[in-house]
């Protein structure tokens, strides 16, 4: 069933963790990177050598690019959102694409080879240093996890604003949002693959033994994360719509909280250790915040269309929630930045930049409305009003696993 090593943190590792990450759109730890292993002599004898050597040169070929970009990726994270991701990281997941064809041979048809090769990792999240395990399933979960994270990456690097010809605030152009939608469904793709048809091939008992960075817990809050970061960006430019209205805002925002409620409940029961796991947490309770003032506004603003002294009063107490939750989302941020590795956030803009000045504001203006026309009642409700329970539309995309690669039909055993 594959065996199983974990390696603790010390002071001559391999890890590399930054102490300042400057601008964050986009929460993603660190690449897990791989380490080399040997392939060639545990193979030798049951495939030709041709097919070792491809499968080894391929690895290592990921070994050497990943080893690269790692220690980059948070240094582009600084610079201004001049380039469109940058090649090196587009050139990893090809690698990384061109890989799984031909190690989903180990696996293929119940292979006895899926326990031949121990595979070992570099995590992020997870208190130990590395995780080696000889099994097949725990390489190809490792490698759908690194293509998620760099989309997340490049992402992040889209979201970053960038300093307008015109001389005004720094803005994301519409372009690249949707872009980044593209880039988010394309990752929560790999992450769905991920949670339901790779991780249950993991036999129980090294299931247990997965690092943090690969528990079901983690891999369906980074799932949750691109649907929801996604869905700010449609709510966002629903806000720019003249045609957008009151409802369809309503029910991005909805959905959004449900998004980042699963996220949190998804690692909520998790030890994440300090450092990036910490700031894993706190960048969810962030935007579970921000989501929060988000929905609680429109639904306050559609309440007050009532006629009646009850919607009135309950549209009040939804704005103050609006504002009570923007308020905690600030206190969060705040938190996610002071946390290591330090990180700034971004200049706002997009539906927070709008929220953040309409929400302070209609809500004093209406509890003061309230006040003038119920004058013999100054008591707001108690607990904001219910938000409506809307399914989430927006779907990861279909990723499924490439088939085996044809050089695996023709092996034969020596």
């Amino acid at each position: 069933m594959g065996c199983f090593v974990s390696t603790q943190k010390d002071a001559g590792g391999v890890r590399r963790r930054p102490s300042n990450i400057g601008e964050v759109a986009v929460f993603f730890p660190g690449l897990r990177i791989p380490r080399g292993v040997e392939i060639s002599q545990p193979l030798s004898d049951s495939l030709p050598r041709s097919l070792v050597e491809r499968l080894a040169a391929l690895r290592t070929r990921i070994v050497v690019m990943a080893a690269q970009e790692a220690p980059t990726l948070t240094k582009a994270r600084r610079k201004a959102a001049t380039q469109h991701g940058g090649s090196t990281a587009a050139d990893l997941l090809q690698a990384l694409e061109d890989y799984l064809p031909v190690l989903l041979g180990l696996v293929k048809d119940g292979s006895k080879l899926e326990d031949k090769l121990q595979f070992v990792w570099v995590n992020q999240e997870d208190e130990a240093e590395e995780t080696a395990m000889s099994n097949a399933w725990y390489e190809i979960l490792s490698v759908l996890h690194l293509m998620a994270i760099l989309c997340f990456s490049e992402a992040n690097l889209l979201l970053l604003p960038k300093t307008s010809s015109d001389g005004y605030q720094p803005k994301v152009s519409e372009e690249n949002r949707r872009a980044s939608i593209d880039i988010f469904l394309k990752a929560a793709g790999y992450l769905d693959c991920a949670i339901r048809h790779v991780l249950p091939r993991i036999p129980p008992e090294l299931r247990k033994d997965l690092p943090i960075d690969l528990t079901e817990g983690v891999l369906k809050a980074f799932r949750m994360q691109a649907l929801g970061q996604s869905i700010d960006i449609q709510l966002g430019l629903a806000i720019d719509s003249p045609k957008a209205t009151l409802a369809v805002k309503r029910r991005l925002a909805c959905e959004m909280v449900k998004c980042w409620q699963q996220a949190q409940d998804s690692i909520a029961d998790l030890s994440l250790p300090d450092g990036w796991g910490r700031k894993h947490r706190l960048f969810v309770q962030w935007k579970c915040c921000e989501a929060k003032a988000a929905a609680y506004y429109y639904h306050g603003l559609i309440l007050d269309e009532g006629n009646t002294e009850k919607s009135h009063g309950m549209a009040v107490a939804a704005l103050q929630a609006a504002e009570e939750f923007l308020k905690e989302s600030k206190r969060a941020s705040e938190a996610f930045n002071a946390t290591a590795p330090l990180s700034r956030s971004v200049p706002l803009w997009g539906s927070m930049k709008y929220l953040s000045e309409k929400i302070p504001k209609d809500s004093c203006s209406k509890v003061r409305i309230n006040k003038d026309l119920y004058s013999n009642n100054e008591r707001v409700l108690d607990t904001a009003p219910n938000l409506p329970d809307f399914a989430v539309a927006l779907k990861p995309d279909d990723y499924q696993l490439p088939p085996v690669d044809p050089s695996w039909n023709d092996q034969r055993s020596n």
